[in-house]
């Protein structure tokens, strides 16, 4: 049989088995979703190293210990941060008993894989979506078939032995651009979770289906005359060398306030950046494309790889390429998204035109995306959340790992939506939430004609009184904890509404969050830490 054919009928048949298996399994408690989540993730973690060592030798991207650590948080630390996620059946109604939301699986999910993250991204898409009660098919990139389906099946058979219905995940292995085309636009295919290039995501947008989609990063960082230089510098060279720069959050620009520049180049230098001379930046950009496309050979490769390449020589001990350049834009190559440990730095003498150049960066293949900033000063932080059009704004952190929720509490994601400045229809760090419907069931509040409403709340009770203000239960909360924590006042910034930021996930109204006995628990936790 044809190639093409053979990779048409598997997409079919792969989407058949997991719509059945997918019919049976939203019928699951959330009791028994959550055991095979956690048995998902269990495997997945085991099994970091090896995968990690798998996709390193088929792509040839990166570095076996960051991918070692993508696989674990694409496992583990997705697991732990779901804990408590309610994603079947009633998972919310409110005190006064007006409306319930009901979670209902979106269906079969075709997911797309890239070559730069396969085996990490396989197990979170495959997590994400068990736990949203969907099935899953995935479309690996040709480069990185065999990890992929390696991933997938580490997961996909703790799921299975755990209790998962059979044919639940899926993933080609015949892998053609027809196959997936067959995938994404089959009747059966229900959303469309897209991880890649620029023209996978619009491929993905153009089948009809609901999609989520992720393009380039490109992200430019700017660090302030008011910033800790030194720990940018770390910051900065950490996240440009994390996995060699596959990860599309990776740092790809620095911008410098005029009057930390040499400071700034010197600590860049002392965490292993290799500052490029003239003659060794043209030798770079004569490099990096190859018949109008982006060289592949120095995707995810080492700084001295890259040189050697480009014909000159960089210490083999170098963590990132550093270029200072003047310009943005298609006249100069390196200020492109590289995905490899190359960073572009500028020089701008303020915020205000240090603001400009960021905005100019993320124009050139990032709109939307990601922004680092190192600063120290709360109004120029501000500035730049209110106005910078990037939907993650990370603050005195590794731009690569802070974007995906690694060193902050962003939601852990592997997919990270650009919204609509970048082509998106979501902004959002994707979670299983986003392969849900809610539905709601409202009872009458205003009602127009008078009498027996019927029961409200919970099914043949009556309503229930109407709920306290929000403050009365912030209060009770903060009494709960000083008692429970030595009668201690409760420090500046350690209120209970600020302690509980993260706690509430969809399922819990706020009063219900204010009388579960384990949340307060949990808030205690936090206080006593």
């Amino acid at each position: 049989m044809d190639a093409d054919l053979k990779s048409i009928q598997q997409a079919r048949q792969l989407v058949a088995r997991a719509r059945e298996a997918q019919r049976v399994y939203a019928g699951f408690t959330q009791d028994k979703v959550d055991r095979i989540v956690a048995a998902m993730a269990d495997a997945g973690a085991a099994a970091a190293e090896p995968l990690a060592r798998i996709a390193f030798e088929e792509t040839g991207f990166g570095r076996v210990e960051s991918k070692v650590q993508k696989n674990l948080f694409a496992t583990r630390t997705l697991h732990e941060r779901m804990q408590g996620m309610r994603t079947a059946g009633i998972v919310n109604r409110p005190e006064d008993g007006s409306i319930w939301e009901i979670a209902t699986p979106m269906g079969v999910v075709a997911a797309l894989i890239p070559s730069t993250n396969p085996t990490s991204t396989a197990m979170y898409k495959a997590i994400i979506s068990a736990k949203a009660r969907c099935g899953i098919v995935m479309s690996p990139h040709p480069r990185a078939i065999s990890s992929t389906v390696r991933a997938l099946d580490v997961v996909a058979r703790a799921g299975y032995e755990e209790g998962a219905p059979d044919g639940l995940f899926g993933c080609l292995e015949e892998v053609s651009i027809p196959g997936t085309n067959e995938l994404l636009e089959h009747e059966h295919t229900d959303v469309i979770l897209a991880t890649g290039g620029t023209a996978m995501v619009r491929a993905a947008y153009s089948k009809g289906k609901p999609a989520y989609g992720v393009g380039p990063g490109n992200v430019p960082v700017y660090v302030d005359r008011s910033a800790d230089v030194a720990k940018a510098a770390a910051d900065i060279v950490y996240g440009a060398s994390f996995d060699w720069g596959t990860l599309c959050s990776t740092e790809r620009s620095v911008v410098a306030d005029t009057p930390i520049r040499q400071p700034l180049l010197e600590a860049l230098q002392s965490e292993g950046g290799y500052v490029l001379s003239d003659s060794e930046k043209q030798k770079l950009r004569e490099i990096l494309f190859v018949g109008g496309k982006l060289n592949v050979e120095q995707v995810g490769k080492s700084p001295a790889s890259i040189g050697a390449l480009a014909g000159f020589m960089v210490p083999r001990d170098a963590r990132a390429l550093i270029a200072e350049v003047t310009t943005v834009g298609r006249g100069e190559p390196l200020s492109t998204e590289t995905l490899s440990p190359i960073l572009t730095f500028y020089a701008a003498d303020g915020w205000e035109a240090g603001c400009d150049r960021c905005i100019e960066v993320l124009d050139f293949g990032g709109m939307g995306h990601t922004l680092g900033l190192h600063c120290a000063n709360e109004k120029i932080i501000e500035a730049f959340a209110l106005e910078k059009p990037a939907m993650r704004i990370v603050v005195n952190t590794v731009a690569a790992l802070g974007s995906v929720g690694y060193t902050n509490r962003l939601f852990p994601a592997m997919t990270l939506g650009p919204g609509t400045l970048g082509g998106s229809i979501t902004s959002d760090n994707i979670s299983p939430l986003h392969l849900l419907n809610f539905k709601r069931l409202a009872f009458e509040t205003y009602p127009i004609n008078h009498g027996s409403s019927g029961p409200r709340g919970h099914a043949g009770t009556a309503a229930r009184p109407s709920a306290r203000p929000r403050g009365s239960w912030i209060e009770e909360i903060e009494q709960r904890l000083r008692e429970r924590a030595g009668n201690r006042p409760l420090p500046a910034g350690r209120s209970a509404e600020r302690l509980s930021d993260g706690l509430q996930v969809r399922g819990d109204s706020e009063t219900q969050t204010a009388l579960d006995e384990s949340r307060i628990a949990e808030l205690i936790k936090r206080f006593k830490k």
